[in-house]
């Protein structure tokens, strides 16, 4: 169950946007930069469960605490509480885009007249309410394991569908691009954070190590290389098979880029249909850690209690709901936070935290692991800066073509 878990945690939509990835890079390029970064977040993992081990299994808000005082408590809390609410918001933008499109697939509907239920925003809500308040009401993250295998069982037919398509290509004589040297360097800096953020899991990590089992930092490291090493399979795997459908006409969204062949086709709609169930699904997941940042943050001291577990559940869908009703150009500010937020909580606070709390007579300032936890949090940073400058020059350069005319 963390297995299913972790790995659900781990999934998300990222794996929509892979195929598009490895279009900029090319298949050798590609296969290196993500077996670079799920090592690098296996790393990262470690780093996070060393910390933990030393100070007893809390939180990665009291990892700050006790590294930093309430400043490192508040912007672990902080940066949690943004990346989730992104990445749900993320989610349930697909939900309200992707769904109203399936069920007018599969009723047949040419031209929708204002049907109600082809409303995106009335079906986030009803999907809220019937299915993602109830899970992330558990009392505890472990009970979700059952939904999390489902999760990854409707991803695996998404892999299994992607695989079948592209493969008809490649039987039928498609060769396979290793990539050009035409802007290589530039669209590569592009898809290192795609790829890093495609293993953002870190908030989830602690909480899971918490409910796991006989908790000890092997056990939970070896349920976080599996659902690493499965999860990089399957992007592999997407991704290839993704490509070799398209080539250079896939789209940054996968789904969006097989509808373009038959929006009516019932293997088509079914995939989307079991990807639509994986992102919700993965909701109750992702929020479980803010709810916690949140009750670390304001109620440190204070024990389990229904009233607020459930309030804090009700609060944060009815705000990431109205963000996704009301504010439908809000993802490039998620693109912001996430650029920020996400390099913190996989490569910064992992490294900085474990400097600060592994005490200098176990691992003195000038060991090697701490030089190589100081270089990973360089690297964060060097990530944080790229992913904010591309994100600007994109900005810009709409700007400019919508100032031009273009």
């Amino acid at each position: 169950m963390s297995v299913f878990n972790l790995g659900n945690a781990i999934m998300g939509s990222g794996i929509l946007g892979l195929s598009y990835a490895m279009a900029n890079t090319g298949v050798v390029l590609f296969l290196v930069l993500l077996t670079v970064v799920a090592v690098l977040s296996s790393y990262s993992i470690h780093l996070l469960l060393k910390s933990s081990g030393i100070v007893g299994i809390r939180a990665y808000e009291q990892l700050g605490q006790r590294a930093f005082g309430t400043p490192g408590k508040m912007a672990a809390g902080i940066a949690i509480t943004l990346q989730n609410i992104g990445a749900m918001s993320s989610y349930l933008y697909i939900v309200k885009y992707e769904f109203p499109l399936v069920i007018q697939a599969f009723l047949g509907v040419d031209n929708p007249s204002g049907e109600w239920y082809l409303n995106g925003n009335y079906l986030v809500i009803m999907v809220s309410i019937s299915v993602i308040l109830p899970l992330a009401l558990m009392k505890q993250l472990g009970y979700l394991g059952y939904t999390s295998g489902f999760s990854l069982t409707c991803m695996v037919f998404f892999l299994i569908s992607v695989c079948t398509v592209g493969g008809k290509r490649v039987g039928a004589g498609a060769t396979v691009s290793m990539g050009t040297s035409q802007s290589i360097v530039f669209q590569t800096a592009y898809t290192i954070p795609i790829l890093a953020f495609a293993f953002v899991c870190h908030p989830e990590v602690l909480p899971i190590y918490t409910e796991l089992k006989n908790p000890t930092k092997q056990r939970m490291q070896h349920v976080s290389n599996i659902s690493i090493v499965v999860m990089y399979t399957m992007y592999f795997l997407a991704a290839l098979f993704g490509y070799l459908t398209f080539y250079g006409e896939v789209e940054s969204e996968l789904l969006h880029t097989y509808s373009r062949l038959d929006p009516y086709d019932t293997l088509i709609l079914c995939v989307r249909l079991a990807v639509l169930t994986a992102v919700t699904l993965t909701v109750p997941i992702v929020l479980f850690p803010v709810r916690r940042a949140i009750q670390q943050l304001f109620f440190p001291n204070k024990t389990f209690y229904w009233p607020r577990h459930i309030a804090i559940a009700v609060t944060l869908l009815t705000l990431i709901n109205m963000l996704v009703i009301f504010a439908p150009n809000i993802l490039g500010i998620f693109g912001i936070i996430g650029a920020t937020s996400a390099p913190c909580l996989i490569f910064i606070f992992p490294a900085v935290f474990y400097i600060r709390i592994v005490p200098e007579e176990e691992e003195p300032m000038r060991s090697t692991p701490k030089i190589l936890a100081a270089c990973f949090a360089g690297i964060g940073f060097l990530f944080m800066v790229m992913s904010l400058s591309f994100i600007l020059i994109d900005w810009t350069s709409g700007s400019s073509k919508a100032s031009s005319g273009h």
